[in-house]
């Protein structure tokens, strides 16, 4: 039996490739930190290792150089999985076996072909186009799809949902589940159920609180004769929101069946071991989302309200990131054509070149940034506006120091 290391602080990326690895028949041992990590793979020596760039206790090049080091582990090849990583180290992890380096967001499609290359077993995985993206917003969940359904895709989402949910504590999110455009064969039919099941089972159990938008008829005349005829579908997103903005949680607070479900949802979260399950304990979410403020990022802050600008400054003022602020859209556009950007926090309302505009511009120019977009807009005005434009983050203002660094760990964690 093959064994394989999975270092990360992340559990979204550790418990999805674990479980995917072990339907394989390979053995998979787990890494919470680097230090951690190092133990195990000392002691266990496996047939590779997996890891990521961003680790705690122990650095990840430090853990390469213990590697190297050993002539046990010295042999096995590694993958590293990285946002950035500097060119020195690129020569270094040459010299410790990184057979591959992996940039974030990953291809499974490829990590999965690397894994099945250097261990020798074959993976298989579903090449249906497909593309998932889920963010929290106020007290909603927006799921987002696109192309087709992609079963190793829909299985991830399981992780993802719990890591949202876990990061905002919410137990009874409002769920947007966009499908505005997208293949429906009949062979996506299974799959189209099993999201479903993910969503009720991790997420919200209660159809009331789902709404699902979507024009594709294939899609709306199948949900009809299925068990899912419940959940409400729209098929523009004014008509979406309406609908969900309207439903008031603490309606449902003493429905028994999913208060019974939504505790149970809870209690997973809350029991973090060091097997391949979703959830971990709180002191490991601590150390994933310091392993991000430790990072190297270049972070945007565009708005013309100096107050704004300040605020940020402030809350991320302990980070090792390079903050950088501009007072409106224009320069911020100019600056982006020399430098890439990690995250951007962008005001919808400045002078000469307002949040809209630098919207419209990306898109244009086919440019997918991660950009969290900042409003004085209502809830309803700012979602419309800015799923129009491709963004599927924002906040409204005023805004709050806890709140900013959540929805900044959202999307700097992404490691999918």
């Amino acid at each position: 039996m093959k064994k394989v290391l999975i270092i990360g602080d992340s559990s979204l990326f550790r418990n999805y490739l674990g479980n995917k690895l072990q339907e394989y028949g390979i053995e998979v041992s787990i890494g919470l930190n680097g230090f951690d990590g190092y133990l195990k793979m000392r002691n266990e020596v496996p047939d590779l290792i997996i890891m990521d760039y961003m680790l705690t206790r122990k650095s990840s090049m430090e853990v390469l150089t213990e590697k190297k080091n050993n002539k046990n582990t010295a042999p096995i090849p590694a993958i590293m999985i990285a946002t950035k990583v500097e060119q020195r180290n690129v020569v270094e992890m040459a010299k410790a076996n990184v057979k591959k380096i992996l940039s974030k967001p990953i291809n499974m499609d490829v990590l999965l072909k690397t894994i099945s290359d250097l261990i020798g077993i074959e993976i298989k995985v579903d090449n249906t186009p497909c593309i998932i993206e889920s963010h929290f917003n106020e007290d909603m969940l927006f799921i987002e799809i696109a192309q087709g359904l992609n079963s190793e895709k829909v299985e991830l989402l399981k992780y993802k949902l719990t890591e949202l949910l876990h990061l905002y504590d919410v137990k009874q999110p409002k769920i947007l589940l966009m499908m505005t455009s997208i293949d429906f064969p009949e062979n996506a039919r299974p799959k189209l159920r099993r999201l479903l099941d993910l969503i009720k089972e991790n997420a919200q159990p209660n159809s009331r609180m789902i709404q699902i938008l979507t024009s594709t008829n294939e899609i709306i005349s199948y949900l009809g004769t299925t068990d899912y005829a419940d959940i409400p579908i729209a098929d523009n997103l004014p008509e979406a929101m309406d609908n969900l903005l309207g439903i008031k949680p603490d309606n449902f607070a003493h429905d028994g069946v999913v208060h019974d479900k939504l505790l149970t949802a809870s209690n997973q979260v809350n029991e973090g071991t060091e097997t391949v399950q979703i959830g971990h304990d709180r002191e490991t979410h601590d150390e994933s989302e310091n392993s991000i403020f430790k990072s190297k990022a270049v972070i945007a802050i565009v708005d013309d309200d100096m107050i704004i600008r300040e605020l940020i400054k402030t809350v991320f003022s302990e980070t090792a990131w390079d903050l950088k602020t501009y007072e409106n859209g224009k320069e911020f556009l100019i600056a982006e054509k020399t430098t890439k950007f990690d995250l951007i926090f962008l005001d919808l309302l400045m002078p000469e070149l307002n949040g809209f505009q630098v919207l419209e511009y990306l898109k244009k120019q086919n440019k997918k940034l991660p950009i969290i977009v900042l409003s004085a807009l209502s809830q309803k005005e700012t979602i419309i506006k800015t799923i129009s434009l491709g963004v599927m983050s924002y906040m409204t203002k005023p805004l709050n120091p806890d709140g900013l660094q959540k929805k900044a760990v959202e999307i700097l964690s992404s490691t999918f």
